[in-house]
């Protein structure tokens, strides 16, 4: 993509682990000034000195509570202070558990919105001026669940599908104010965050972990689990200019597990 993210600044939640270190790693390759956002200092600097051991310019990064709107102002603040702008919000922050109905708390439920979905909120509400003088982007990455119900992941297809609405309505003041909003819906993808997943899926069922991955590949149809560049490449594309028409769009990244036409 040549230079085009160049002096720009790209804002990543859960940019410390997984999917979202995977799109901010993706991004410092191409340019960008990323900034990595998570609660974990010591996970935080270690993603940044791995994205920066390949060359690519060492993020910036911010240890928050993303659960909170302090949290959320907090990583504002630091990008304003530090950088003045911001091209791009990456949402990729969330780790909503899986596990039978009857045995999710209600502090469980709780705590899955809180992250994924209402840290979304605030910071795309904090955000947005930056991005609105930028004509930047926002990407939530959100997942095949928001599509697909399952009885064992209540929590996070509820939460998915509250950001999945959000995202199309928020598009529609993107419309207005020129930044371009979109949505990609990774399915199984190899981080740290899928296993523990198959660990709670596997207790929730009475299984083995090993047993849980098979009948997931299995049932889709799958020849393999989806990588963290699988959804950043998509992430590079969803907020160039050549993608300025794509708008409010959901995107699944999921080797075709989706069975649906939605």
């Amino acid at each position: 993509m040549g230079n085009e993210y160049a002096d720009k600044v790209v804002v990543v939640s859960g940019g410390s682990r997984g999917i979202g270190r995977g799109i901010a790693a993706a991004f410092a390759a191409e340019g960008a000034q990323t900034v990595l956002a998570a609660s974990s200092p010591a996970n935080l600097d270690a993603a940044a000195a791995a994205i920066a051991a390949t060359g690519a310019l060492r993020p910036d990064v911010c240890a928050a509570d993303l659960r909170t709107l302090a949290g959320c102002e907090a990583v504002q603040r630091r990008v304003a202070e530090r950088f003045g702008r911001c091209d791009v919000l990456v949402n990729s922050a969330g780790a909503t558990r899986a596990g039978a109905f009857l045995d999710l708390t209600e502090d469980v439920w709780q705590d899955g919105f809180a992250l994924k979905f209402f840290g979304c909120v605030h910071l795309c509400r904090l955000f947005w001026p930056e991005l609105r003088a930028a004509h930047g982007h926002v990407v939530n990455v959100i997942g095949g669940a928001a599509r697909t119900p399952d009885p064992e992941f209540l929590i996070g297809g509820s939460v998915n599908a509250a950001m999945h609405n959000f995202t199309k309505g928020l598009a529609g003041l993107g419309k207005r104010d020129g930044v371009n909003v979109n949505a990609i819906l990774p399915g199984m993808t190899e981080t740290e965050r899928v296993g523990q997943l198959f660990r709670q899926r596997a207790e929730a069922g009475g299984t083995t972990v090993e047993a849980v991955r098979a009948a997931l590949v299995a049932k889709d149809g799958l020849a393999r689990l989806g990588q963290p560049e699988d959804v950043a490449a998509l992430a590079l594309f969803l907020c160039s200019e050549r993608a300025r028409h794509i708008q409010g769009t959901a995107i699944a990244v999921d080797g075709g597990a989706t069975p649906g036409l939605y």
